[in-house]
């Protein structure tokens, strides 16, 4: 599972077998800056809604398209605010963001 945040900027992480790996995929370069610059709180400001939606859909597809996830989870403060959902995308709650930071203080199982 993919994991993006969409708020401030672009949060990510990766869900693999279990184990939680933070990303900072907002950073990497995409069109003429990141990745955060058009899905992230700025960019939505800059492009408005309409624009910044076809942003996020993008981002989505491309890296779907580089990480293969089973499906991805858009969470933070601005998913709220996309109207149609890229495909194989879902909205993720904020509670659950509480439960996931909690269990990166668990200890590793060996499996």
């Amino acid at each position: 599972m993919l994991f993006l945040g969409l708020g401030t900027g672009l949060g990510s992480a990766l869900v693999v077998n279990g184990l939680v790996e933070p990303m900072e995929l907002g950073h990497l370069p995409f069109r003429k800056e990141t990745f955060e610059d058009y899905v992230g709180e700025r960019g939505r400001k800059r492009l408005g809604d309409k624009k910044w939606q076809k942003a996020v859909a993008e981002v989505v597809d491309r890296l779907t398209m580089a990480l293969e996830p089973d499906y991805v989870v858009l969470g933070g403060g601005n998913a709220k605010r996309l109207g149609t959902l890229p495909p194989n995308a879902r909205l993720g709650r904020n509670d659950n963001a509480f439960v996931g930071a909690f269990r990166l203080w668990d200890p590793p199982v060996m499996t």
